[in-house]
Parts: structure tokens; C-alpha cells; sequence
């Protein structure tokens, strides 16, 4: 059981695990914020533009309710929310995606400087540099 846990505790403390771990709370939090703002921005901007429709409301009805049950539907309009969140989510990670390409290849075209060399480089370079002199 000791070995066990102890494996466990190498793999949690991975790096990836721990970037990916950070990764998953970071979206979440960033799924909330788009759907946020296609719930209370967009939508009611593409709800004034369309005539006023709400698109959350759009349901097609498949059986009316009863006193013992109630209304079946499909709920279309919501299905529409979820895709425009999807679409800007969508988005958003490929526009950052991008800009991480981006400055990974403006990394890559930098000239890359020789390291400086070192005191002891410097001073066998000047004994080899008198020595060819004499």
C-alpha cells in the first residue's frame, strides 16, 4: 500500500499533471465568463436585432401539459446558446493558440549569440595567441 501511494504522489507531482490540473480550473472559469457574456451580451443583442426573440425561450412544444405531467419540449433556443458559446470559446483558445505560435516562432528566428567565453577560455586564448607570436 506504502509503494502504491508513493507512486501516486510521483505522478501528481509531474509537471504536466499540475499544468494540466491548473489548465482545467483556469477553463472552467473562463467557460463561465463566455457563457456570461453570450447569456447577458450577445444574446440580447441578437435578440434586439432579430425583433426581440429570445432564444432560451425557443422550445418546440411536443406535448401540451396535463394536471398529472408536464409539457414535453425541445428546447432549440438553448441549443443555439450552447453553440455560440462554443463557437467564441472556440475562438478565444485559437486566437491564444496563435499568439503562443506566434512568439514561439519569433523565439526560434532570434540569431542565437555564441555564450561569452569563459575567464579561463579567455586566458588559454591568450596564451595560445603569444605563443604563436614567438
Amino acid at each position: 500500500m506504502k509503494g502504491l501511494l508513493e507512486e501516486f504522489r510521483t505522478f501528481a507531482m509531474r509537471g504536466n499533471v499540475i499544468d494540466l490540473a491548473v489548465a482545467v480550473v483556469i477553463g472552467a472559469a473562463f467557460g463561465k465568463i463566455v457563457s456570461s457574456l453570450v447569456d447577458h451580451i450577445i444574446m440580447p443583442i441578437v435578440g434586439v436585432l432579430t425583433g426581440g426573440v429570445d432564444f432560451s425561450d425557443l422550445a418546440i412544444t411536443l406535448r401540451e401539459a396535463t394536471d398529472a405531467s408536464p409539457a414535453v419540449t425541445l428546447g432549440y433556443g438553448m441549443f443555439i446558446n450552447s453553440i455560440i458559446t462554443f463557437t467564441i470559446v472556440a475562438f478565444a483558445i485559437f486566437m491564444v493558440i496563435k499568439a503562443m505560435n506566434t512568439l514561439q516562432r519569433k523565439k526560434e528566428e532570434e540569431p542565437k549569440k555564441p555564450p561569452k567565453p569563459s575567464k579561463e577560455e579567455e586566458l588559454l586564448t591568450e596564451i595560445r595567441d603569444l605563443l604563436k607570436k614567438k
